[in-house]
């Protein structure tokens, strides 16, 4: 046999020809901490069941890294599809739905005259368990559109037929594990001895899969059900079946069929009905603080410009109060793990003067509020002065919002606070999510280029970042709010296509943010693109696409 060298941790190795990366992969397990699930090959990734032929550069990828934890997750997914086939038997089976991510894992539902009880669970957990130890090997084979669509046809899974409808590739990428078919958006492992560590749990009409997280890939934590959260997926779904639209491909035949602009009314009637009755809930409520927090690129700025316009509809007149006028001096930041200055964290405030400040306000005094100078890096006082009344209300938006310590001298009865997250509710299909994340870096994309000057690559290498801070300061603390806002619009994403593809194909093959761009590209490609100019002025998408009424620079 022909020999081959691999470059693979700064070493050369020498391999046969032919060899899977699986099997090469076995000879440096010891060397990870976490189990290797996918490589890349000089650069591009590239799953183990892939021979190799020729000298090339192996890096391997564990579960412990996203990217391996989301291979895990699809793969999960898979098998849990078979696990039901096979315990319900296929001519009992009708359909089985990934609905949303839910705590550590995906909230699932099963359409079926079965019902779905503890003990079903527990039985396709068990076979799920044996389908693990049985080491099945995970199939992957290209095959032409059409025949990928009569598979899908014969296995009645019709989302997929009518995703593929408008997929302009001429081959699909299929796999199979026994008997089961299927289509993933992404990778996968090459069988299933990876998937170790899981656990199902019933929950409300369904169920959920939970599944280990990238920061302890051998670890499934107990589930917890965010109570808050999941009754504003709950209602989003709701819209969606409202609007007859649960998939990409049901975005796609509205642009086909010409039902798209009202489609967009709707679901902007939808939104604006639902800030009116958050606006209702505040006046109710007597409460004269309002806090607005949420992540990154979740429309912050337009929801609370469309809050206070209702707001004053109802009477009340909503002052906001700039947290960022209350960071510390520079030279007072306090510093991150790696030395540099972290804006994000709750010490960059200075919340005792907060805190004075708002007190003196609900107790009717005059204060002067203070101006931090982003040019010389300190706070001055800024020589405006602010006195409220009755109907007058505060409205403070800020990462921090939600976490009680940021406010900590403010009693309760005065507080009402706001979670706002752009949280999707579309399906590529009825096994493939799309991850929320996405969704908000494509707006952020598209915003920091068009508002901010920030290319697309340096948008994507930041957001690793942005998300640590999201993890650490803002989800914690969302299921404290009184009410939950998604900000996503539906018909979003066919939208933002036309705007973010020209950013994405800018980042360049040997730039380490390619590989991310290249994802996402993938992912839009399944979606129409969609004119902008019937998005209404006021809607949080014209805070990344541009043309708001509102001043959201």
């Amino acid at each position: 046999m022909p020999k081959i060298h691999l470059k693979v941790r700064e070493k050369i190795f020498e391999y046969e020809a032919g060899l899977t990366l699986e099997t090469i992969s076995r000879d440096f397990q010891k060397a990870y901490p976490h189990d290797i699930i996918l490589a890349r090959v000089d650069g591009k990734l590239a799953e183990l069941m892939k021979t190799i032929d020729e000298d090339v550069s192996v890096e391997f990828i564990t579960t412990g890294e996203i990217i391996g934890n989301e291979a895990y997750r699809r793969t999960a997914s898979m098998m849990m599809l078979k696990a039901f086939q096979d315990v319900m038997g296929r001519e009992n089976f009708e359909r089985l739905t990934v609905q949303y991510s839910l705590d550590r894992g995906y909230y699932c539902e099963l359409i079926s005259d079965t019902s779905l009880t503890k003990e079903l669970l527990n039985r396709v957990k068990l076979r799920m368990q044996e389908i693990q130890k049985e080491n099945i090997p995970i199939i992957k084979k290209s095959m032409p559109k059409r025949e990928a669509i009569e598979i899908f046809r014969e296995h009645k899974m019709y989302d997929k037929v009518n995703l593929f409808h408008y997929r302009r590739s001429s081959r699909i990428n299929v796999y199979t594990l026994e008997d089961t078919v299927d289509y993933f958006y992404g990778y996968m492992a090459p069988n299933t001895s990876y998937v170790r560590y899981f656990d199902l749990y019933l929950y409300d009409d369904g169920f959920v899969l939970q599944m280990p997280e990238p920061a302890s890939p051998e670890t499934v934590d107990a589930f917890e059900p965010p109570e808050k959260l999941f009754n504003v997926l709950k209602q989003s779904a709701r819209w969606g079946e409202l609007l007859g639209v649960r998939t990409v491909a049901d975005i796609n035949n509205a642009l086909a069929d010409g039902s798209f602009s009202e489609l967009m009314l709707v679901q902007e009637a939808l939104q604006e009905k639902k800030i009116a009755e958050i606006a209702e809930s505040i006046i109710e409520s007597g409460k004269r603080i309002i806090l607005i927090a949420g992540p990154s690129s979740s429309g912050k700025t337009t929801f609370s410009h469309r809050l206070s316009i209702q707001l004053r509809a109802h009477g009340l007149k909503p002052h906001p109060i700039p947290v960022d006028n209350y960071f510390v001096n520079r030279e007072d930041t306090p510093l991150d793990e790696y030395g540099k200055p972290n804006f994000e964290c709750l010490e960059a405030l200075d919340i005792k003067e907060l805190n004075k400040d708002l007190q003196g306000l609900l107790a009717g005094e005059e204060v002067e509020l203070p101006v931090f100078n982003f040019v010389t890096g300190k706070r001055e006082m800024s020589g405006e002065k602010m006195q409220i009344g009755d109907r007058d209300v505060l409205v403070i938006e800020g990462i921090h919002s939600l976490n009680d310590a940021m406010t900590y001298s403010i009693d309760q009865s005065n507080k009402f606070k706001i979670y706002i997250s752009a949280l999707t509710q579309l399906n590529i299909d009825e096994h493939n999510r799309i991850p929320t994340t996405d969704a908000r870096l494509l707006r952020r994309i598209v915003r920091d280029a068009a508002k901010r000057g920030t290319n697309a690559a340096k948008t994507i290498s930041m957001w690793q970042s942005v998300r640590r801070g999201e993890e650490e300061n803002i989800f914690p603390y969302q299921e404290n709010c009184d009410v939950m806002f998604n900000s996503v619009l539906i018909y979003e994403l066919a939208i933002l296509k036309q705007y973010a593809e020209p950013l994405l194909f800018s980042v360049r093959e040997d730039q380490p943010e390619y590989e991310t761009a290249k994802y996402l590209i993938k992912f839009l490609g399944y979606f129409l693109g969609a004119s902008s100019e019937n998005v209404p002025n006021n809607s949080i998408l014209r805070e990344f696409i541009g043309g708001s009424c509102f001043n959201v620079g």
